[in-house]
């Protein structure tokens, strides 16, 4: 259904004002004249017809056969199957997740590198009642999850010293790692292992690993990990599943290579 908050409002982003129009269209689901798709958005009788003009103009809308009803345009139907595209890949990432977490009985994640820490892309939880709720899309310090450090191993040495820098390594459990020069050491172990290791570091009760993602030139492009309390996987259980972690991320490497490559 198209966003009413902006109902009324023709002060909204032009930019938003357009993705609302084709929202009421394709909400629809049948041509409809600028004054139908106006009684969703309560816009000025002249700007929806301005809208609807200039998405004729670009593609996006074409007349239907009465000349005055609009039905989507080529450029459209191309998003639309984008779309589609884009939901079949994400569905493939998911199911390794499911099956992993299957595999392992835990929570499964993938995060990326962001300007404010490691943010949470795709998860897929344990079927156990007691878990960590660490929901898609957000943010987790680098200094202290498994993720985050496997990341901060990747950087030159110097990137690494001055991001430290920029960092405040408070303590958030038992065994937050504060002091720089102890966590360049523990960086310089991940980076030899290629495993991010979390000993109740985030948050006391649970520990995490993580492995790479890589992208075509072998680069971290990604993580993924497990994390659980510590009532039912210690940090040495969770090592013993690397070996299928990292089984997974190369499945998921050759998804998203074969997802870009047949995107270019």
């Amino acid at each position: 259904m198209a966003n009413n908050q902006s109902n009324g409002d023709d002060r909204a982003p032009a930019g938003l004002r357009i993705c609302l129009v084709l929202e009421a269209l394709v909400d629809t689901g049948a041509p409809m004249t600028p004054t139908a798709i106006n009684e969703k958005l309560q816009l000025p009788k002249a700007t929806i017809h301005r809208l609807c003009q200039r998405l004729e103009d670009e593609g996006w809308l074409d007349r239907d056969i009465d000349g005055k009803r609009y039905l989507p345009g080529r450029r459209l139907q191309s998003l639309a199957t984008g779309v589609i595209t884009f939901s079949s890949f994400a569905q493939t990432r998911t199911a390794i997740l499911q099956r992993l977490s299957e595999q392992i009985g835990e929570t499964c994640n993938i995060a990326i590198p962001d300007r404010i820490g490691m943010r949470y892309l795709d998860r897929v939880e344990t079927r156990w009642p007691l878990r960590v709720q660490l929901p898609i899309g957000v943010h987790v310090p680098f200094y202290c999850t498994a993720s985050g450090k496997l990341y901060l191993s990747t950087l030159r040495k110097s990137q690494q010293r001055h991001l430290l820098k920029t960092l405040v390594l408070e303590k958030r459990a038992p065994n937050t790692i504060t002091g720089p020069a102890e966590l360049l050491t523990a960086l310089d172990s991940i980076r030899r292992n290629k495993i991010g290791t979390d000993n109740e570091e985030l948050a006391e009760g649970m520990v995490a690993i993580a492995v790479p993602i890589k992208d075509e030139n072998g680069r971290l492009a990604a993580t993924l990990a497990i994390h659980g309390p510590t009532q039912r996987m210690s940090i040495e259980d969770a090592l013993e599943y690397a070996p299928l972690l990292r089984e997974a991320a190369k499945e998921l490497s050759v998804v998203m290579l074969d997802f870009h490559s047949n995107n270019n």
